[in-house]
């Protein structure tokens, strides 16, 4: 399946994203400081979706019998622990280089996750559903914002749960995720990121109301450079994460 061409897809996105596909999986490459917030991330889903579908996390597969689907799942850095939680995993992305590397790695692990070169789009369109959506660092990087929702909503099944996570357009997010992480420090590649393509959380929630979600958490993300770690909080004016459902 290849995504379709009236879709979310951003072009300059996808061949900036391709053109560092084979470094997902090193920690100390490219894609190092989302090695480093992932953990941080992965706890607050688990607990997230444990909490809405009454799972207890100290079982083996807590959540084996729900579908999941990972949209913009990169190199898999999400979606392999989601599997080994016992989810059935989809991984979409637009970027083809991405599910090449996603599904060799995953393949290696012995993990069964169900890789496609795809857009939202396309599984709406097919008529797929899923227990829980998540678009995880994506939706700063697409065309249409306010579409991209709305195909969440439609690819989410009733009482099922939605995970999004974002960058807050705020001039603290420009000045550190952009002239910090990008230019000064150089976490990320120059031009990783465009500050006007944020998203305000009100934006985020709003648009997952007009696809028939209700919002249940809104927490924010925070870096501490002395002790090199990331930690939730109350604090959404850099990195933030919003978990809804739909009734």
């Amino acid at each position: 399946m290849s995504p379709n061409t009236a879709s979310s897809i951003d072009p300059e996105e996808v061949a900036r994203f391709a053109a560092i596909a084979e470094a997902w999986w090193d920690p100390n490459g490219k894609f190092r400081p989302l090695h480093k917030f992932n953990p941080t991330r992965l706890a607050y889903v688990r607990d997230q979706l444990a909490a809405h579908f009454a799972r207890d996390v100290a079982g083996r597969q807590p959540f084996a019998g729900l579908r999941l689907i990972d949209i913009g799942c990169g190199g898999g850095l999400v979606a392999e622990p989601m599997a080994r939680m016992g989810f059935a995993v989809t991984g979409v992305d637009a970027t083809e280089r991405n599910i090449g590397v996603a599904s060799a790695h995953a393949a290696k692990q012995e993990l069964a996750i169900d890789y496609r070169f795809a857009a939202a789009e396309d599984l709406v369109a097919a008529g797929e559903r899923f227990d829980v959506v998540l678009a995880l660092e994506v939706i700063e990087h697409v065309a249409d914002p306010a579409a991209f929702l709305v195909s969440i909503g439609q690819l989410v099944k009733p009482g099922g749960a939605v995970v999004v996570a974002t960058l807050n357009r705020t001039a603290k997010a420009f000045g550190l995720a952009i002239v910090g992480a990008e230019y000064l420090l150089g976490w990320l590649p120059r031009g990783t990121h465009t500050w006007s393509k944020f998203l305000k959380p009100s934006e985020v929630a709003g648009g997952l109301r007009r696809a028939g979600l209700v919002l249940h958490d809104l927490s924010g993300v925070s870096y501490n450079p002395v002790a090199d770690k990331w930690s939730l909080g109350s604090d959404t004016s850099v990195n933030y994460l919003m978990t809804a459902v739909k009734a």
